[in-house]
């Protein structure tokens, strides 16, 4: 027999944003009867999440402390040409212990895993087994709308954690190791120290497609624990995706896209840095930009999150700009040398930058100098920019 269940919030999808809204609201907000529903069997998925001691305002960090797993004072790049240790602390969270958090967080009965959404408007959720979920707001945290509405390319990726017996001697992440042969774009691996003996190992490409041909990845990861000496074992963990880096497109249509007129959250709303496809500093800063917000009406909800999604695109021109010059300026083969280029950079303005924070010097500086890229694809891709 169907039920329908009632509440003030029901935020439909269980990942990254959804958690932290289900997370703000239950701190902040306590007196409000929210609900998480997912079609997973657990929050969050099988992620590992990371960011960098500048992505998160040092006030909104009491949202992201009991779910780190891992932190680190520095974190290394190194390049053909170029290599550094940046000591800015970096940390990571696990996906085991996000759904522990926003589980003891929440009554028991708000965690709704397992559940398949058909449908959302603004008040209400249609579930596939006939349940129903009236709320006085609904949000939609279901991961990626419709990206045909916007021109992207793509961060491609698998990652394997690796068991190494012996040790394997890295101290700190490396967030890019692009002295590896390039393929299919600019690539570089990602590196994770957990512990002496454990490590994830990401191989990740900036890729014209989504097209991700997971067994060449896992090779590769193979031939390059081999050329370190590591001795390794696989140990069980593995996680694959593409996200998508944002050269331009229709806003509107990609918000529109899955209801109009309802609040979205995330990738949904857009809200990930066009360069990285990372969303973890929006998602903290709209959660609890939701957790203070006076109006949770699906009106008011909707009305918050595109305003907010709208700003941050409407600001982050810039960002397009350079995903342009890397995709449409520079050779696929030496897409590094963009990068190499901005590491030279201060660390100041590399953290800035991650953060989607970056001032009207900071751009300046990016763009100054000769660039790492035919100088006429280069002015041609500047002058088209949106």
């Amino acid at each position: 027999m169907p039920v329908t269940h009632e509440c003030d919030i029901a935020i439909v999808g269980g990942g990254l944003a959804g958690g932290l809204i289900a997370l703000a609201l239950a701190a902040r907000r306590p007196e409000l009867i929210v609900r998480i529903i997912d079609s997973g069997d657990t929050l969050g998925g099988n992620h590992i999440w990371s960011f960098f001691d500048g992505d998160v305002a040092k006030d909104d960090r009491w949202l992201l402390t009991p779910l780190v797993c891992h932190a680190w004072p520095a974190y290394d790049v190194t390049f053909p040409a170029h290599g550094r240790t940046i000591n800015q602390p970096y940390y990571s969270i696990e996906s085991d212990r996000f759904d522990q958090v926003v589980r003891k967080a929440l009554p028991a009965e708000a965690v709704m895993t397992g559940r398949k959404v058909l449908a959302c408007s603004p008040t209400a959720v249609v579930l596939a087994d006939g349940d129903r979920i009236e709320a006085k707001g609904v949000i939609d945290a279901r991961g990626p709308g419709d990206l045909s509405m916007l021109e992207v390319g793509w961060q491609k990726f698998v990652g394997r954690l690796l068991h190494v017996p012996e040790g394997h001697g890295v101290e700190r992440p490396m967030v890019m190791d692009a002295t590896v042969a390039q393929h299919d774009g600019y690539r570089f691996v990602y590196l994770l120290p957990f512990s002496p003996t454990e490590l994830f190992v990401e191989d990740t490409y900036y890729s014209d497609t989504a097209t991700l041909n997971v067994g060449a990845l896992h090779r590769r990861i193979d031939v390059y624990a081999e050329a370190k000496g590591w001795k390794a074992t696989h140990a069980g963990r593995e996680e694959k995706g593409a996200l998508p880096v944002v050269i331009g497109g229709d806003f509107e249509g990609y918000w529109r896209w899955g209801g109009a007129k309802v609040a979205k959250a995330g990738a949904r709303a857009g809200l990930f840095h066009p360069t990285t496809g990372y969303s973890l500093p929006d998602a903290v800063r709209l959660a609890i930009r939701i957790a203070e917000a006076k109006d949770l009406s699906g009106e008011g909800l909707h009305d918050l999150t595109h305003d907010y999604a709208r700003d941050r695109w409407d600001e982050r021109r810039f960002y397009r700009m350079l995903d342009a010059m890397l995709f449409r300026a520079a050779d696929p083969d030496a897409r590094y040398k963009v990068l190499e280029r901005f590491y030279r950079l201060h660390p100041r303005l590399i953290g800035r930058f991650y953060a989607a924070q970056s001032t009207r010097n900071d751009k300046l500086r990016v763009l100054s100098g000769k660039p790492p890229v035919p100088f006429f694809r280069a002015l041609r891709v500047i002058r088209n920019a949106n």
